[in-house]
């Protein structure tokens, strides 16, 4: 599943795009009403967490979520290829959106009731991380479990929860209320730059300059996800600090991966 950094991105990007001229927008398979929005300007796309909340003059707004296998791609207007839920074309170029989780039109009550429920997000400049630290350091809850708690860290996926604890030397095993402030803020800091990042280069990048490929004369990670990383994915692999294996464990249906070395070992 894409993380929030991919839909600042993407907010960007149509905001820098699309929003110069009426729009043509079509359902080439059929699943959207997209006539609603036909010919409408667009007003503003934003992101919030993994949600995109696209606003047209038409007075519709539109909600966007990736789900686990969507894509939402910037193409050539004849390109047109596979199952396209929603093509939003300025005559030059098209937004493709297929395979969503959701695409679907929100009224200004569903619009608040999703932002009233959803964490804050290290992307966005509202984030509230004074507010954030009160519910952290009042669960009894991992906060590797709590990092993955979209009503609580916005946009933060299994690589923003794995990369920024190992950084830190903190245990993803320590229940939020033993996390101290000053971790606490050196976390958010760090997402903050890390996610940051993400949206400047389109890639996850986390490795310190020491323990780049080149610092470390060791082949470039070969990833979809792209990008250097120290734990995400390389369970059995050497700690490029310490040398221990890296490990990993099934957390509430996800992989989790840390540095026993580093980080700790998990509790029996």
């Amino acid at each position: 599943m894409p993380e929030g950094h991919v839909l600042h991105r993407l907010a960007r990007h149509l905001n820098a795009h699309y929003r110069d001229a009426p729009l043509e927008a079509t359902s080439p398979q059929g699943r959207f009403e997209a006539s609603l929005i036909d010919a409408s300007l667009l007003l503003q796309a934003e992101a919030l967490g993994k949600h995109l909340f696209l606003a047209f003059s038409s007075g519709h707004t539109v909600h966007i979520h990736l789900g686990l296998i969507g894509s939402l791609r910037f193409e050539p207007v004849g390109d047109v290829w596979g199952q396209i839920r929603l093509r939003l074309s300025n005559g030059t170029g098209a937004a493709h959106l297929r395979g969503p989780q959701y695409c679907r039109y929100l009224s200004p009550a569903e619009l608040q009731g999703i932002i009233d429920r959803a964490g804050e997000d290290p992307l966005r400049e509202d984030a509230d991380p004074d507010a954030l630290w009160e519910r952290v350091h009042a669960s009894r809850r991992s906060i590797g479990s709590l990092m993955m708690d979209q009503k609580l860290f916005a946009g933060v996926g299994n690589i923003y929860r794995a990369e920024p604890l190992f950084r830190l030397g903190i245990s993803p095993f320590l229940p939020g209320r033993e996390l101290t402030r000053a971790q606490f803020d050196a976390l958010w800091g760090d997402l903050v730059q890390l996610m940051r990042y993400g949206v400047a280069h389109g890639r996850i990048d986390t490795v310190r300059d020491e323990h780049s490929p080149e610092a470390m004369g060791r082949p470039a990670r070969a990833d979809d996800h792209g990008g250097e990383v120290y734990v995400y994915r390389r369970a059995g692999e050497p700690c490029f600090v310490c040398g221990t294996p890296i490990a990993t464990k099934k957390v509430e249906g996800r992989n989790l991966f840390w540095c026993p070395g580093c980080q700790g070992a998990a509790p029996a």
